[in-house]
């Protein structure tokens, strides 16, 4: 567990009642209403709000051109505290905004709170390159890597305020990392709901090349604990990937394990490799998956003229939760999300097609992979655009989902591998 700098740990324990109150910060940061983000973004980069006029609207942000930095070195360097923001989600004290995030059981849409932290990370990395003297940024600033969303509370309630804080905490050439936290008041306190970390890439006016932003100097200790755990997370996701199941074998305790499901499976009164028995209490990979469709409307769409990554995360969450909630056969809370790599943008007007898989089970836990690609009409391909992982429990325990072919084996270790990941963290 990370430890917060001094000046975020007072924010996030600082008392209130009814309205949220302003924090006693140092720099004077006011918070944001949670609908403005957004038109904030539109304000930095020139975005239209008609869609009809985006074309005109990107092509003037080509001019912006000769306003990026050729060398890192060139900016001025930001401090934590820079780029620290507060957004308020006033669900206690202005009732009419709930009916967006309320679900069916009476709590807060957790999909909801995905497009939101998007929104509020893509902010906060706007607020570490501002320079003073451009109205607009030249940057294209946009989520690259969801690494770690932790839940603390099972429920969110629907008739509390939310308060969303978050900063920059790691910085390389052209990437950041922004870490925000999510908190609820509860009887005149601020309690916290969730911890999660992003990492955005900046890139060109026309998000074309990648373009350099404002190195990040630690000012205490406890920055400079931050700021390198921010380093260790990146040579973590590089080890992980490394060892990528499509790129490695599995290891030796690996294939014991699916040698092993192998042979619980098989037949014993037949002497063959093909005849497969599903043990009790357990199901077949095959028939633990959803698949969705979701045509992307101009409605969806980013500042940038691209689908909502938020969107996209939302959309993924809930055929998620319906997968989890289909295999457990009882209602499903979200545990943890991790590793949602955004590998290629989803176009507007583009056919999104999802797909849900139970990856792995354990007593009351179920891990599910969600798989998005774009489809093309015209060339009749299919593009991955993102990989989802979620870790749902559930009321019960659920059934042991069991792999028969070996790419199923591989999404059960796969899935087996993000599991344990994610007990370490929780």
């Amino acid at each position: 567990m990370w430890k917060l700098p001094s000046f975020l740990a007072r924010t996030l324990t600082s008392g209130t009642s009814g309205l949220p109150l302003l924090p006693d910060m140092a720099e004077g940061h006011l918070p944001i209403h949670v609908n403005n983000v957004r038109s904030r973004l539109r304000d930095i980069v020139g975005a239209s709000t008609n869609w009809r006029d985006h074309v005109q609207a990107m092509q003037e942000r080509k001019a912006l051109h000769t306003l990026l930095a050729k060398r890192q070195e060139d900016l001025p360097p930001r401090r934590m505290k820079d780029s620290y923001l507060e957004v308020i989600l006033p669900l206690g004290s202005q009732p009419q905004i709930r009916e967006k995030y309320l679900n069916v059981y009476n709590s807060v849409r957790f999909g909801r709170i995905l497009e939101d932290l998007d929104s509020l990370g893509v902010l906060i990395c706007y607020t570490h390159t501002k320079q003073e003297a451009q109205p607009r940024s030249p940057l294209s600033i946009v989520t690259a890597l969801v690494d770690k969303i932790n839940l603390h509370k099972k429920v969110v309630h629907p008739d509390c305020d939310i308060k969303f804080t978050g900063n920059v905490s790691w910085v390389g050439k052209t990437s950041m990392e922004v870490k925000m936290h999510m908190l609820q008041l509860h009887d005149g306190d601020y309690c916290p709901v969730l911890d999660a970390t992003f990492v955005m890439v900046a890139r060109d006016p026309e998000n074309k090349r990648p373009a350099f932003v404002n190195p990040l100097i630690p000012e205490s200790p406890e920055e400079e604990e931050i700021f390198k755990q921010g380093e260790m997370n990146k040579l973590k996701r590089i080890d992980f990937s490394t060892a990528s199941l499509l790129k490695m074998a599995p290891t030796a305790e690996e294939r014991n394990i699916v040698h092993d499901i192998f042979l619980n499976t098989l037949d014993t009164r037949t002497v063959s490799f093909r005849s497969r028995v599903l043990p009790p209490n357990s199901v077949w990979m095959e028939d633990a998956k959803l698949k969705g469709l979701q045509i992307c409307h101009p409605q969806e769409r980013n500042i940038f003229n691209r689908i909502f990554g938020g969107f996209l995360m939302r959309k993924a969450f809930e055929l998620g939760w319906a997968t989890a909630c289909s295999c457990g056969g009882s209602r499903p809370f979200i545990v943890s999300v991790d590793d949602i790599m955004f590998q290629r943008p989803v176009e507007v007007g583009s056919l999104l097609l999802l797909s849900g898989q139970v990856c792995y089970t354990e007593k009351n836990y179920i891990q599910v992979r969600v798989h998005s690609e774009v489809y093309d009409a015209d060339t009749r391909e299919h593009h991955t655009t993102n990989i989802f992982h979620f870790t749902f429990i559930a009321e019960n325990e659920v059934p042991r989902v069991v792999p028969k072919t070996y790419g199923e084996s591989m999404l059960y270790l796969d899935g087996k591998r993000h599991f344990a990941a994610t007990m370490k963290e929780i």
